[in-house]
């Protein structure tokens, strides 16, 4: 495994992450989530990402058992806040100080910390004042129970705003969490440029663009049964950007550049998203630890030119780059 820091941070992260948006506590029994969370630590995985919105709040506890009697000080655990949890009250959502500080505690509990090493805000709260955002989690970086600050999709502009804020109150504001793949491209216009300079790290979520990337969805064919693409409720809204004939079919003529490469396409993915300067780590999920074991290969992976060059060639046209698919909801 390699290693890369978080932004001009002091923070150490590994090249991969493991997270578990769609898959601890509901695509996949606590038995085997446990077993793909070995898996990850056995490849020198170090950092885990969660959410306190992932299967409700259930994902938290599942993730805080699977690393349980693990060397603490051996972990980056990194959790989200914004999106509804709970009864869905007026105040179980958003980035406001109340449900901020009482998510955090939360959070901790199911994660069996006493502190979260990355606290990010989930979706910029456009209700909320950022001034109001931003003191709540310097409150909790000064308790010591957040190490450091990041967002998740937000804009160049809210992001430049935040690390404005972040100055003022001499808090460690690090990371952006997007979606980033070949196919998936809108950090690059301007949400990297912003965050270069402020200092702070892509942390990517999707590297292998919900498994299309990984060939598994072939044009002109049905679902393979049991894909995620085929799940209602595990991401299949999320898929189906994707799989459209044109996609399916470039992304079938990227198989002999893997090859060449002597790279699975899952792999080629993984590394192709680790060549952006900017990202500091690609997050991976997992059903299996055999995934895990394949995907971690990626790590330390140099890609070269000709590579870059040809799998731009390929994916030509079929590419999402509009900045203008950053945006979060008003809840």
């Amino acid at each position: 495994m390699e290693f890369r820091r978080l932004g001009r941070s002091g923070l150490s992260v590994s090249e991969i992450s493991y997270g578990n948006w769609l898959t601890h506590a509901s695509q996949v029994e606590e038995e085997q989530a446990h077993a793909c969370i070995k898996a990850a630590l056995d490849a020198g995985v170090t950092t885990f990402d969660t959410a306190d919105v992932y299967a409700n709040t259930a994902a938290e506890s599942v993730l805080g058992r699977g690393l349980a009697g693990q060397r603490r000080e051996s972990l980056e655990i990194f959790t989200k806040v914004f999106w509804p949890t709970g009864p869905k009250g007026p105040n179980d959502k958003g980035l406001g100080r109340k449900h901020i500080m009482e998510s955090a505690h939360a959070s901790l509990k199911r994660l069996g910390t006493d502190y979260i090493d990355l606290y990010q805000a989930h979706r910029f709260d456009h209700t909320v004042p950022l001034e109001e955002t931003m003191s709540a989690f310097a409150d909790l970086v000064r308790q010591g129970k957040v190490l450091y600050i990041g967002v998740s999709e937000w804009t160049a502009e809210q992001i430049t705003r935040g690390a404005a804020l972040a100055r003022d109150l001499k808090i460690p504001f690090v990371s952006n969490q997007p979606q980033y793949n070949m196919l998936w491209r809108v950090i690059e216009e301007q949400v990297v440029p912003a965050c270069e300079r402020e200092g702070l790290s892509q942390i990517v979520w999707s590297p292998i663009a919900q498994g299309v990337l990984t060939g598994k969805y072939r044009p002109g064919q049905p679902l393979p049964a049991g894909s995620r693409a085929t799940d209602q409720k595990g991401g299949a809204r999320m898929v189906e950007r994707y799989l459209r004939d044109e996609v399916l079919t470039r992304v079938e003529k990227l198989r002999p550049l893997a090859d060449q490469a002597g790279l699975t396409l899952a792999q080629l993915a993984v590394a192709w998203v680790l060549q952006n300067g900017n990202v500091a780590s690609a997050i991976i999920g997992a059903s299996r630890p055999e995934q895990v074991h394949e995907n971690v290969k990626a790590a330390g992976v140099t890609l070269d030119d000709d590579l870059m060059t040809a799998i731009d060639e390929v994916l030509d046209g079929v590419v999402e780059r509009d900045p203008g698919q950053t945006k979060s909801p008003i809840l």
